[in-house]
């Protein structure tokens, strides 16, 4: 039997949900009982994963379509410190638009119960309060909706479904000027051209920064191109400003990123128009990464840079761990650097890991960068040969590692930045994010040391005349949090380790095993070639003796290492199936990609399921 193939398993009750309070239920509080007659989605998430970010807007129809028989409660289960904090986890909630319940998970109670080991992860229960599927990852709704309907049409015939409301409450709305502003541009004209996040607009504020002077867009969630008035953004991100000759050329100004929508949007400063240049408004799965602009699929592209030795603009793609290119004049897209896998690693731009990065600042010689799920402060540089580029990481160890602790920049920590500024005296300035800091790196002096302290999640920094203002987006509005000509100060530094519990497993032979069933109604089609794929590596390298690489099978033997304490591995997993009937049967690609921590235990497990879609059993 092979683990793309059914099997029979006992019934699991889904254990108890505890935490330490709900959000968006008015004040009140559930038990796993009280969800008895309903289905019940769990989504494990946590704020700071794009890709959590991403199934909360692919559920959207599913809860739309399902809305009197299916309850979906969010199970926040925090990867950083700063993610733990009361007010973050609201803040958060509001900010992606959380449309169902939210459990509050700071000490991962509930993550444990259901054995969970990635973000997101989807639990389906039944309405008789057991388990009936696990998916971990993106691209699983058309699963769940097959497994809902079955499940709807089993429990009518039964007389167990009960048909009603939701319990979601939502919150009283809040009224400010700017809704978790993320990234700033300074115009031409000295003003400030402000992503205005969550209203879903751009906003171009006075040099005082608080006197608006226009607004671009709805304010509403859209995808529309036009004037100022009716052009539609949702989530918009970071800017990029062209040369002026390139721009006379193309016709616009400036390059938005369009987050949610998977765009780029081009606005041009005279008149507010708005355009799409690159991307289809699908997020990429699995298909090209190079081609014609409007014929390539980006994920959430997060921020921009024109940078001149790359010969175009580059685009932080936080959804797939890549750095994208464009090229304005020529209307193309090509990958740049990355290959998907979330990481640290160093190297030449093709063969690095990256991890959602965030955050872009461009200099004539230099590419930094901000890797917010590796906490690390990165620059693409020159290398040897003409063309070739390298990635160094100055601050930063790993997806596990952050914390507060300035100086040297090799022992120094950052937690979850997400924006950045050159100075002039070529030091980098960075938006501490989830520390709400503002740090300084001095290359010169390969020190780290902090310029302000308690903001409120600070997204992104940009230089006007000799100030520093930073994007504070928690505080929903614009600051000059750091005196001009004011130094750099050392303060008390600490540091954390990501709480998620670490796999015990065997030094040696360990049997890896990704579990995924079709949905109801589909099958594994190989007539076209393998439809599975599983990529294992590990940080460190020296983790993995033997069963590092590519395959078409989706369990593999591999040897661990017997004299290290452990180490991380990272496992991309895919699996393509399509309808059973039909004879051009529609088929869907589900993928994850884990990072799992592993300690080494002469007593640990020498078997390590990870479900991608199914049940382990």
């Amino acid at each position: 039997m092979t683990s793309t193939q059914p099997r029979r398993r006992a019934r699991v009750r889904a254990p108890e949900l505890t935490g330490t309070r709900w959000l968006n239920t008015g004040g009140k509080s559930y038990s796993i009982k009280d969800f008895r007659g309903k289905i019940l989605l769990l989504d494990f998430w946590t704020f700071c994963c794009v890709n959590c970010i991403h199934v909360l807007d692919e559920l959207r129809s599913l809860e739309e379509e399902f809305a009197d028989v299916l309850v979906t409660v969010g199970v926040h289960s925090p990867k950083f410190a700063h993610e733990a904090e009361p007010a973050a986890v609201a803040a958060a909630v509001e900010r992606v638009a959380v449309h169902h319940p939210v459990l509050d998970d700071p000490e991962l109670t509930t993550w444990q119960a259901y054995a969970v080991h990635a973000w997101p992860t989807l639990v389906l229960v039944d309405p008789e309060g057991y388990v009936v599927h696990v998916a971990a990852g993106e691209g699983h709704v058309e699963a769940l909706r097959r497994v809902v309907r079955e499940l709807v049409a089993e429990h009518e015939r039964r007389g167990t479904l009960h048909r009603g409301s939701s319990p979601y409450v939502p919150p009283p709305p809040a009224a400010t000027e700017l809704r978790f502003p993320s990234k700033a541009l300074v115009t031409p004209s000295g003003t400030l051209l402000v992503a205005d996040t969550a209203h879903h607009r751009l906003v171009e504020l006075a040099a005082d920064g608080t006197t608006v002077l226009r607004r671009i867009g709805t304010g509403s969630r859209g995808r529309v191109d036009g004037d100022a008035t009716r052009a539609g953004f949702a989530e918009p991100g970071g800017f990029a400003l062209l040369p002026p000759e390139i721009a006379a050329r193309v016709g616009y100004d400036v390059l938005v990123a369009d987050t949610v929508n998977h765009l780029l949007r081009s606005v041009r400063l005279a008149d507010g128009t708005v355009a799409t240049v690159a991307g289809t408004g699908a997020q990429w799965r699995n298909g090209d990464t190079d081609g014609p602009a409007l014929e390539v699929d980006l994920s959430s592209p997060l921020d921009l840079a024109w940078w001149q030795p790359a010969g175009g603009v580059l685009i932080a793609m936080s959804g797939n761990h890549t750095l994208s290119l464009f090229d304005p004049l020529a209307g193309t897209v090509r990958r740049f650097a990355g290959t998907t896998v979330e990481g640290l690693q160093d190297g030449p731009v093709q063969a690095a890991f990256f991890a959602q990065p965030a955050g872009l600042a461009a200099t004539e010689d230099r590419l930094w960068l901000l890797d917010s799920e590796t906490s690390a402060l990165r620059v693409v540089e020159a290398g040897a040969e003409p063309g070739e580029f390298v990635v160094r990481t100055v601050v930063g160890s790993g997806l596990f590692d952050f914390g507060h602790r300035d100086g040297p920049a090799a022992t120094a920590l950052l937690q979850h930045p997400l924006g950045l500024a050159v100075l002039p005296d070529g030091s980098v300035a960075v938006a501490d994010t989830y520390n709400g800091a503002i740090r300084r790196y001095d290359p010169a002096s390969a020190e780290v040391s902090t310029l302000a302290t308690d903001l409120a999640e600070p997204a992104d920094l940009v230089l006007l005349d000799e100030d520093i203002v930073a994007v504070v987006s928690g505080a929903h509005q614009l600051d000059r949090p750091v005196a001009p000509g004011l130094a750099a100060e050392l303060v008390h530094g600490t540091a954390h380790q990501v709480r998620r519990p670490a796999t015990d497993l065997a030094p040696g032979e360990v049997v890896l095993t990704v579990i995924f069933d079709p949905p109801p109604g589909q099958r594994i089609d190989d007539r076209y070639g393998p439809s599975t794929r599983l990529e294992i590596s590990s940080s460190p390298p020296q983790l993995l003796r033997s069963g590092a690489g590519v395959s078409t099978e989706l369990s593999r033997t591999l040897v661990l290492a017997d004299d290290l304490p452990g180490g991380v591995l990272h496992v991309i997993a895919q699996a393509a199936s399509c309808d059973s009937v039909g004879e051009h049967p529609a088929c869907r690609l589900s993928r994850q990609d884990w990072g799992v921590p592993v300690r080494l235990q002469d007593w640990g497990a020498t078997r390590l399921p990870l479900v991608l879609g199914g049940m382990d059993g």
